[in-house]
């Protein structure tokens, strides 16, 4: 039975035949309604999953398509089939298929390797930062950032959006409550034991990203292709269900809830690759300028998302914890978000078509901030910084000193 039989091709429908088209060899892919279409696709999507180690929920969609040949009209199905067939990730670039498990170093920001101490040690003496005596009223992985570690944070995120502005991104400021299809519709799953999305009891989620909220923002839109690219940037506050009790990961390195500054873009189809390696650029630079030592992996397949069609990750060298930790990433995610969420662009021929959405982070609030008092030095109780920085905090280049105070109190 052909894709176009089993939905009526109804606008209600149309995106998730869209979806399932996308995964057919593109001569295929105006005869929708070959018998050999789902079948052909099945096996794409398959293969695409197996690669990425996904879970593998093509069995479900096979044996729904079989109940749907027996009884076409059945809505109960139907609603069914969609969404397990949203749950499908996106492609994956040809590029990286051969990668296996292990990302590819691409580039790397070499500096003079020194000696740190840790950040939880730097702050502790400086009482910048209190993590502990907190379960009892705000639970674990619960932090606050004090004086001028606050200040410092501040810094970096008024320092970064001014970088962004002068990349020519419009900054916009976005809700942390979302309903769930719009963070479904980005490819975070609200559903399941491993979910890592905060539910409130309206059925509301919190915001795991600021990209999320963007997305949101163009949905069920048409932009002219003339105003393409369109990038945005927002600050936002992050929620993460889920934490690591790796002994590398404490403190505040992963927690449950962050500061962000997000890129995000909306492009043309043929236009996504080459606006991914201007984000990743942008990245670079930026991390530059705040002198840290880091590194940017071409990510393998298994470390995709479901939106991620390719991504690459930069990770920072720590001294304090001797390891390289990821600051940032960026990826191109074609029209995964935009069938889900409804987002096209109409071309200069009047032709309209789904947009292109790429996204990354240009600073990750705290763990920037770890980066940046691990990599630079401590002299007479004071903690250099790199001059941008310094210019946004006060005219001189340094944070002051703050005495060790044993027993500080509100």
């Amino acid at each position: 039975m052909g894709l176009s039989r089993i939905f009526n091709i109804k606008p209600y429908n149309s995106r998730i035949l869209n979806i399932f088209i996308g995964y057919l060899p593109k001569p295929l892919r105006r005869s929708n309604s070959s018998i050999q279409g789902p079948a052909i696709a099945l096996d794409q999507a398959e293969a695409n999953i197996l690669l990425r180690k996904h879970n593998n929920n093509v069995p479900v969609i096979r044996s729904l398509l079989k109940v749907l040949e027996q009884n076409p009209e059945n809505e109960e199905i139907k609603k069914r089939l969609e969404f397990e067939l949203k749950k499908l990730p996106n492609k994956t670039h040809n590029r990286i298929r051969d990668y296996g498990e292990e990302g590819r170093e691409i580039y790397n920001n070499l500096l003079t390797s020194t000696k740190s101490k840790s950040f939880s040690d730097v702050c502790k003496f400086f009482n910048l930062l209190r993590v502990e005596h907190l379960g009892h009223f705000t639970g674990h992985k619960s932090y606050y950032l004090m004086g001028d570690l606050a200040t410092l944070e501040q810094s970096v995120i008024r320092y970064t959006i001014s970088f962004l502005k002068e990349n020519n991104f419009r900054l916009i400021s976005v809700p942390d409550v979302l309903p769930s299809y719009i963070i479904n519709g980005c490819g975070m799953q609200t559903e399941g034991d491993r979910t890592q999305v905060y539910k409130v009891d309206s059925g509301e989620c919190l915001s795991g990203t600021s990209e999320m909220a963007l997305a949101g923002l163009f949905s069920d839109q048409v932009i002219n292709e003339s105003d393409l690219p369109l990038k945005v940037a927002a600050v936002s506050r992050c929620f993460r269900a889920e934490t690591s009790g790796l002994n590398e990961e404490k403190g505040i390195y992963r927690v449950h809830q962050f500061t962000k500054v997000e890129m995000f873009a909306l492009c043309s189809e043929n236009s996504s690759e080459t606006l991914l390696e201007s984000f990743r650029d942008a990245e670079v630079s930026l991390y530059k300028r705040l002198n840290l030592q880091f590194r940017v992996i071409d990510m393998p397949p298994v470390e995709l998302g479901a939106s991620a069609f390719q991504k690459y990750d930069i990770e920072a060298w720590m001294p304090g914890r001797e390891m390289w930790g990821e600051i940032s990433s960026c990826s191109n995610c074609t029209d995964y978000q935009s069938k889900r969420l409804n987002i096209r662009y109409r071309t200069r021929t009047g032709e309209l078509r789904y947009v292109h959405t790429v996204n990354g982070t240009a600073a990750a609030i705290p763990r920037l901030l770890i980066s940046l008092i691990e990599s630079n030095k401590i002299k007479n109780e004071i903690i250099c910084i790199p001059e941008q920085l310094g210019k946004t905090i006060r005219r001189n280049m340094v944070v002051p000193a703050i005495k060790l105070i044993k027993h500080f109190k509100i």
